[in-house]
């Protein structure tokens, strides 16, 4: 005999049997779980391809800001040599 706790309460059940509706309701949640992990899958795969895009406008934004700060660098120092 094996316990089964289902909703709080506990059932003395044998190994062999199942129950039908419980066996459905594990089928239901496991095709409920496939689908969002198949979404999961395509929201991931879409990040993903957003990171790739995002990569060369970060570089190029990296690029400007460097040379901004050197402009800026080079400026103050001319103002406040004297």
């Amino acid at each position: 005999m094996r316990t089964l706790r289902t909703n709080g309460l506990l059932r003395k059940r044998k190994m062999n049997e199942i129950n039908p509706i419980e066996y459905g309701k594990l089928v239901q949640s496991v095709d409920n779980l496939e689908r969002k992990v198949d979404a999961l899958e395509v929201d991931i795969k879409k990040l993903v391809a957003m990171a790739e895009r995002s990569k060369g406008s970060l570089w190029a934004l990296m690029g400007v800001a460097s040379v901004a700060g050197a402009f800026i660098s080079y400026v103050s120092e001319m103002v406040f040599r004297k």
